[in-house]
């Protein structure tokens, strides 16, 4: 029997400004089953500094970071 695949979380928050987008995120990762992927996306280029820190601050993974046009996006794996 196959284990069920993590789940995926995504959070909108562009147009939120510092530091709304790591509040949001670190709420989220707090919230979320251990080895949830997180998908965040925001426009506030604080969040290129803050978001890294927090998933370091948690211990939780950052599996990707794209910067494109303005808009961030994270891709975070909650430990355990």
């Amino acid at each position: 029997m196959r284990a069920p695949a993590p789940e995926t979380v995504e959070l909108d928050l562009r147009g939120l400004k510092c530091p709304l987008p790591a509040l949001r995120t670190r709420k989220a990762l707090k919230e979320a089953a251990a080895g949830t992927r997180l998908v965040v996306t925001c426009t506030d280029p604080m969040a290129v500094i803050d978001i890294p820190h927090l998933a370091h601050e948690t211990g939780a993974a950052l599996e990707e970071r794209t910067v494109a046009e303005g808009l961030l996006t994270f891709i975070l794996r909650k430990p355990g």
